[in-house]
């Protein structure tokens, strides 16, 4: 699907509001004051002022807008940004990116994720406020992964907690696990494009020979692969995955906080440990061992902090 975005002032997104149809109110997006339908194509308006026309012809669409609407001089998202000289500037390609979040964490599954973004929806998601999702909090993530979703052809794997640690009894390391989820993500994007591709960028957590052994299976498309540290400031693809792979994840995080009435801390530091051990005290070891990584240390301090108030 092609999208088309505008950064517009309050003033003209209400000018545009005036001369469209009704808001289609029952069934809008995080974010977004209006919504509706205009010869096939999404209409949408965000309270950051953003102006979305997702369909075949949404330029065309959103020009004619404009123009009815009186408005010129916007900032179009389609334009590409210049080439740094000194790096490969992935923004200016159309790239599969891949990302993972949740393997620093004690508690929740490990969730990566694989995206393709063409050089034009690069834009877009630049102008819908995409970046490294550790930088956003966690309403942010929801808000811009309900977004990105629906136009982003992406593939999201979740090991779960019990899969993770039966992994774990096998030997499986981390990176073993990263490798093996990052390469089938990658896979299952490809089956699903029909797109020019230019490049894989991959956030480095292992260099090229430990991630190609660890892989199950052959690595597709290698020779157009490529691996960044901080990857997600060098390549939108990367943060887009990134901010998926988390919305995963802090959903997971909302589910357990609902069954157990407890809240629980993101990573591994000593407050995960108290909540660990509150966990322990109402429901029992065995169910926290099934919404935790039971390698972790957080694990035998929380026992430990659970025996000695017993």
């Amino acid at each position: 699907m092609s999208s088309t975005v505008h950064q517009l002032s309050a003033n003209d997104i209400q000018k545009i509001i005036k001369i469209l149809p009704s808001n289609m109110s029952n069934s809008l997006p995080p974010g977004a004051i209006y919504k509706n339908k205009i010869n096939g194509h999404t209409i949408l308006m965000y309270k950051s002022n953003k102006f979305m026309v997702q369909g075949a012809q949404s330029e065309m669409i959103a020009n004619d807008i404009l123009l009815k609407a009186g408005i010129s001089n916007t900032v179009n998202t389609e334009k590409h940004s210049k080439i740094d000289k000194q790096t490969l500037h992935y923004d200016d390609f159309n790239c599969i990116g891949s990302d993972e979040a949740g393997s620093g964490d004690y508690f929740g599954p490990m969730t990566v994720v694989a995206s393709y973004v063409s050089k034009e929806n690069a834009a877009i998601l630049k102008t819908l406020g995409v970046m490294d999702s550790k930088n956003l909090k966690d309403k942010q993530i929801v808000e811009l992964a309900e977004q990105i979703i629906t136009f982003i052809p992406h593939s999201l794997l979740t090991l779960d907690n019990p899969k993770y640690n039966e992994r774990k009894q096998l030997g499986w390391s981390q990176v073993k696990m990263k490798a093996v989820l990052h390469n089938q993500a990658i896979k299952n994007v490809l089956s699903k494009i029909n797109a020019p591709l230019d490049y894989i960028v991959i956030d480095q957590f292992a260099v090229q020979g430990v991630y190609e052994r660890y892989a199950i299976g052959p690595i597709p498309e290698r020779e157009k692969t490529k691996f960044e540290t901080k990857g997600e400031s060098k390549s939108i693809a990367i943060a887009a995955s990134s901010i998926i792979a988390r919305y995963a994840f802090v959903k997971y995080y909302d589910q357990i906080i609902k069954e157990t009435g407890i809240h629980i801390t993101k990573g591994a530091g000593p407050k995960v440990d108290l909540e660990a051990a509150k966990i322990i005290n109402k429901k029992g070891i065995d169910y926290l061992d099934s919404i935790t990584k039971k390698d972790f240390k957080n694990r035998e301090k929380a026992l430990n902090i659970y025996n000695k108030k017993k």
